[in-house]
């Protein structure tokens, strides 16, 4: 059973910095291409990064140069460093790990960015 589980999500001041964690189990993880996503509310879910098997990284804009996708396949675990947060990073962000075949999810870390 591939469980996908998301930690160090909270709250912070704008200017401030927090690394998000998502461990995948059950699964052959280096093979697969890992993906964070948020979802403010009311707003539709967006990709923020994704690195691939290879290493390579893809970011949304309105991110790049202020978080860092990295990926440790010995652990098994993705990780997203923000830095630079503003307030309208706030929202619950999602890990997806992505198969040929389908997509898993977690059940999402809030982040809250004060003003």
């Amino acid at each position: 059973q591939v469980q996908v589980v998301e930690s160090g999500g909270g709250l912070v001041q704008a200017g401030g910095s927090l690394r998000l964690s998502c461990s995948a189990s059950g699964i052959a993880f280096s093979f697969n291409t890992m993906g964070w996503y948020r979802q403010a509310p009311g707003k539709q879910r967006e990709l923020v990064a994704n690195i691939n098997s290879g290493g390579s990284t893809n970011y949304t804009d309105s991110v790049k140069g202020r978080f860092t996708i990295s990926r440790d396949n010995r652990k098994n675990t993705v990780y997203l460093q923000m830095s630079s947060l503003k307030p309208e990073d706030t929202a619950v962000y999602y890990c997806d790990l992505k198969t040929r075949w389908r997509d898993y999810w977690g059940r999402g870390t809030q982040v809250t960015v004060s003003p």
